[in-house]
């Protein structure tokens, strides 16, 4: 694997299949067709410019054929609502198959059109799926319980729990796996995910540039395959008699990347409060809109509780961003019980949310000794714009009814002992 950040990577399957010091000779070594594929537009400014030069057995132009349009209802919906009230969700029951089949919307904002908002998704996969290339917007997969083999026109990687795995806009990728795999997913239409600004923190922590790992270029042997095209959230498929994993070499900054959630680099406070969330930031997908990002990916993973006279649970809160939260491990310590791997929740903005009666409960009567939060891997994707709901997902019997009802604990505190202690 390859390693960094945004680096400029440089990867041949067969020794020489690189040309030196350009990008598009006239004769390109062993006959291979020069093609480049761009994540933003040529123009864009340097630190934001994504780009790959890649060598091929084959130019793009011969991978595709005549299309026929398919329905892919659960992926795109149809009416959506926009819930005010917390909302919570039980893993589902999917029956497993084909990745692109097997995707359910559970929220969305925005879409490809305004080139905003994102959305989130579920899936349980099984074997090797048709291949997929979402003009829409870039992915980025979790896997919650098994792994999943990722190969795309770049190369391959393998995405284990606790993993995620980033495909760019456009890029031909499948998945095979040897058992179903349950996974979460994440469509992102605004601008592609980058690290977050670090600002005081300085040059290190939170996700380091060096844990994220890109493939090395690979051949595939000439099989059919089947590709499902997505744009403007409508589908087409075609198949091919040859493969379109035809990739010799590829020099550039635009390409697909896994990096292991448990090794973001935890901040946190070592004297008193609960700093603000932003510090579990791993990526972030910028707006136009400063200081609000388009959509952040959010991690909380094992760490030290150690602030002196503080509730160490994150506290309560209303949000102007919107927040849809995932589990892959264990349970959230603000969430001990309900929400379990593979449920997911949705606190839209404005929505107030904080931690359930036993978290808090449990939370101030504790002794505040150094605490360790062991077996734990939450993430948030976390909007700018507000997330709708489609209605399969309002009648789902994983929805959980009953959610709110986690903090009719919170006793009121008495009137009279305020007044009391006001005289």
């Amino acid at each position: 694997m390859l390693t960094g950040f945004n680096n400029h990577h440089s990867s041949e399957a067969i020794d020489g299949a690189l040309p030196k010091h350009q990008n598009s000779p006239q004769r390109t070594p062993y006959g291979l067709y020069a093609e480049q594929i761009t994540g933003t537009a040529f123009t864009a400014p340097k630190p934001d410019n994504r780009r790959t030069w890649v060598y091929r057995r084959r130019p793009s132009v011969l991978h595709q054929a005549n299309r026929q349009s398919i329905e892919l209802a659960n992926w795109v919906a149809g009416r959506l609502q926009t819930p005010v009230e917390p909302m919570r969700w039980s893993p589902m029951d999917l029956p497993a198959g084909d990745f692109a089949h097997s995707l359910r919307l559970v929220t969305r904002c925005g879409g490809p059109l305004q080139h905003a908002g994102a959305a989130s998704l579920i899936f349980n996969t099984q074997g090797q799926s048709s291949s997929l290339q979402n003009h829409d917007g870039e992915m980025a997969l979790i896997p919650v319980n098994g792994s999943l083999t990722v190969v795309t026109e770049l190369g391959e990687f393998e995405l284990d729990p606790g993993h995620v795995g980033v495909i760019p806009r456009g890029l031909i990728f499948h998945l095979t796996s040897a058992a179903p795999v349950y996974g979460y997913a994440l469509e992102n239409y605004g601008a592609p995910l980058t690290l977050p600004e670090r600002g005081p923190v300085g040059a290190n922590c939170l996700a380091n540039e060096r844990d994220f790992e890109y493939p090395q270029a690979r051949l595939q042997a000439e099989q059919p395959t089947r590709i499902i095209v997505k744009s403007d959230n409508q589908f087409t498929q075609f198949d091919l008699d040859h493969t379109p994993y035809d990739v010799a070499a590829w020099h550039g900054n635009l390409a697909p990347y896994r990096y292991d959630l448990r090794r973001f680099n935890t901040l946190g406070s070592i004297s008193y409060d609960h700093p603000d969330p932003s510090i579990f930031t791993v990526l972030t997908s910028p707006s136009a809109v400063p200081g609000t990002a388009n959509i952040d990916l959010v991690v909380f993973n094992e760490r030290w509780l150690v602030a002196d006279e503080t509730f160490r649970p994150p506290w309560y809160h209303r949000n102007v961003m919107s927040e849809f939260m995932g589990l892959v491990l264990g349970q959230y310590d603000a969430k001990p019980e309900g929400f379990v791997p593979g449920g997911c929740s949705l606190h839209n903005a404005g929505a107030p949310h904080g931690p359930d009666h036993q978290a808090y409960s449990h939370a101030v009567s504790s002794d505040l000794a150094p605490t360790r939060l062991n077996d734990t891997l939450a993430f948030m994707f976390e909007t700018g714009l507000r997330q709708q709901v489609p209605q399969a997902m309002m009648d789902t019997p994983a929805l959980q009814p009953s959610y709110p009802e986690c903090w009719n604990g919170l006793a009121p505190v008495s009137l009279e002992t305020l007044l009391g202690a006001k005289e």
